[in-house]
This record gives structure tokens, C-alpha cells and sequence, in this order.
């Protein structure tokens, strides 16, 4: 009878893992993040899971009941790094990174009995996803890469005043590619503009450019 409320406790705790690390994965899942729904459910069951072991033996065999626990932290540290990459200049995948360190912390909290903390935990988490992203739109310039094309037939004047337009606007220019025509040459770089200044920067590039001046959004643009 012992061992029944035993696994209905274990079975408890499981469920609440698999339920609470789905809230914060369905919301990366969503947003199409390498890490989604799976990996923060089994991330959650993994640390609720070494939670219970870790106070199982230390009653069995005596010893430190964290030691096991405590090793969940540099490990999924580790995993973490994995979902961070440095893109275009940029590096991404800071939140997803963070989102796995709250599963993991969510369902040790799980593992410990603290049912309510861990519910809390993952609410909270899944609200500050949803609503700090939009607040945090609205108070900071939305800054997109962009790839620009411009024919040019004085080189040397033009990539210079370039330069400069983005100095004036905090950007700077990257991929830089220059190519010769039979009269003009043709400059292609990625620059990120702030959107509120990008129309007053296309014009000036196409008087420098007399014109000639494509820009295009760069595909696959992280957030």
C-alpha cells in the first residue's frame, strides 16, 4: 500500500513535469524556435525525474540528497549553449536558451514537491514570453538586416558616403561585395537600419546610386 502511494506520487509528479515544461515549450514551439514543445517537456521530466532520484538515494543509501540535483545546472548549461548561434552579426537563441534553465528549474521544483512554485514558475514564464516581447517592441526600435544593391560608376566617392549614411544611423555595413560591369560597378552588402529611419536611408542610396538601388529584407530573420 506503501509503495502504491509511492507511484501515485511519482506519477503525480511526472504529469505536473509534462504539463507545466508543455506551457513554456508550446509558446517556443509557436514561435518556431529550435527548442519547442518536446525538448522543454522532456527537459522538465528529466530534472523532476533526478530530483526524486537524488532524495531516493540519499534515504537509501545515505549521503547528500542534492548531489544528484545540483549537477542539473552545468548540464543543462550546456545544453543551452547548444540553441545559441551567432547570426549576421548578432547572437540568437538567448531567450529559448533561457526558457530551457526555468524547465529545468521548474521541474526540480516539481521533483521537490513544491507543486504551486512550479506552477507559478511556468505561468509566469509563459506571460513575460508573450508579453514582454510585445512591450518590448514598443519601446525599442525594430532593427531588421536588410540586403541592399546599388550600380555605381565612381566607386570610390560612393562607398565612402555609404559608410557614412550608416555611421549616421548606428549601422554598420556587412558582406560587403563589390563586382565590376563595363561601366559601373555594382556594391552589395547587408546593413540593419532601424525601420524608422530605413525609407530617409533608401533615398539618400538612391541618389548616391542615381537610381539604381534594390533592397530586399534578408530571409529568415530571428527574433
Amino acid at each position: 500500500m506503501e509503495r502504491l502511494g509511492l507511484d501515485l506520487t511519482v506519477l503525480l509528479k511526472l504529469a505536473l513535469a509534462t504539463l507545466f515544461g508543455g506551457l513554456i515549450g508550446f509558446e517556443r514551439e509557436w514561435r518556431q524556435k529550435p527548442a519547442g514543445l518536446r525538448t522543454h517537456m522532456f527537459i522538465c521530466i528529466g530534472s523532476a525525474l533526478f530530483t526524486l532520484l537524488s532524495f531516493e538515494m540519499a534515504q537509501r543509501f545515505g549521503g547528500d540528497p542534492v548531489r544528484i540535483a545540483a549537477q542539473l545546472i552545468p548540464g543543462i548549461g550546456f545544453i543551452g549553449a547548444g540553441t545559441i548561434i551567432r547570426e549576421r552579426g548578432s547572437v540568437v537563441g538567448l531567450t529559448t536558451a533561457a526558457t530551457l534553465f526555468v524547465s529545468s528549474a521548474v521541474g526540480m521544483a516539481v521533483g521537490s514537491g513544491f507543486y504551486l512554485t512550479a506552477g507559478l514558475g511556468a505561468l509566469l514564464t509563459v506571460l513575460l514570453l508573450l508579453g514582454a516581447g510585445w512591450f518590448e517592441a514598443r519601446i525599442t526600435p525594430r532593427v531588421l538586416a536588410q540586403h541592399f544593391r546599388l550600380r555605381v560608376r565612381a566607386l570610390n566617392a560612393v562607398l565612402p558616403a555609404v559608410t557614412a549614411q550608416l555611421a549616421a544611423r548606428k549601422a554598420a555595413m556587412e558582406r560587403l561585395r563589390v563586382t565590376g560591369e563595363a561601366d559601373a560597378y555594382v556594391l552589395e552588402f547587408e546593413a540593419r537600419v532601424p525601420l524608422a529611419r530605413e525609407a530617409e536611408f533608401i533615398a539618400e542610396l538612391s541618389r548616391l546610386a542615381e537610381g539604381e538601388c534594390e533592397v530586399r529584407r534578408v530571409e529568415g530573420e530571428p527574433r
